[in-house]
């Protein structure tokens, strides 16, 4: 019997979660609780969910767009796809004989010899990194990044191209030395083709008020734009092009 993945949405013209027109496919259940997080509805792994569907069912929804993603591809996001590793993967493949391109939009957190099988059917990594500092990770996740970065590694390893993104939050990560920190760090990857800069919005937080919870960033302001372009000028003199 098929394995099925527990999916949260699907969205058929996404258009920022790689190159071209995407399907985007959101995984139910994630193990971390970023501060900053506008989908605490991904966040659960148990309860009722929008789709259960199996690789086979997935592949068929898709194929019925496939000349609207000729360009694109299909990216799986989430929550956090790698807590269904074994689906994504039989998914990945179906993709693969399907040519159709894939991305995977992790973070990287889980790191098991699952997680690292299912590269060998990824065309691209979008890489949440979401700071450098060990202090810092456990205080905005709730979790190490050591599985983080060590999968930045095996990246490397079977050279994958890799986006990194990186939520740039005004009072914590926006200092001029801890961006400095991350983009020195990040230029050692030869497979890094970019940087996504993305500025802290405030646009999730409704949904913390509908699940009866409090959005721990309330009194945070959205990133300013001469904010965010000090960010990418810092990435951008490290050598990382940058969006």
């Amino acid at each position: 019997m098929s394995i099925k993945g527990r999916i949260h949405s699907l969205e058929s013209f996404g258009t920022v979660d790689g190159p071209g027109i995407r399907f985007v496919v959101f995984m139910q259940g994630c193990p971390l609780r970023c501060l900053y997080c506008h989908n605490p509805d991904t966040w659960e792994t148990k309860g009722k969910v929008n789709y259960e569907m199996t690789p086979e069912e997935l592949i068929n929804e898709i194929l019925r767009y496939k000349n609207f993603i000729t360009n694109g591809g299909v990216t799986v996001s989430g929550g956090e796809p790698l807590m269904q590793a074994e689906f994504v993967t039989s998914f990945f493949k179906l993709c693969q004989e399907a040519r159709i391109h894939t991305a995977l939009d992790t973070t990287g957190f889980i790191y098991t010899p699952k997680t690292i099988a299912l590269l060998q059917y990824t065309n691209l990594v979008l890489l949440d990194i979401k700071t450098i500092s060990p202090e810092l990770h456990i205080a905005l996740t709730g979790v190490k990044h050591n599985n983080t970065l060590r999968f930045l590694n095996k990246i490397e390893e079977y050279n994958i191209p890799v986006w990194i993104r990186h939520v740039v939050v005004p009072g914590i990560t926006n200092d001029k030395i801890s961006l400095q920190t991350l983009a020195k760090y990040i230029s050692q990857y030869k497979v890094i083709e970019k940087a996504e800069i993305l500025p802290y919005h405030t646009m999730g937080s409704y949904k913390y008020k509908e699940l009866g919870m409090k959005y721990p960033l309330e009194d945070t302001p959205p990133l300013s734009i001469e904010e965010l372009n000090i960010a990418k000028e810092i990435f951008r003199k490290n050598g990382i092009p940058c969006e």
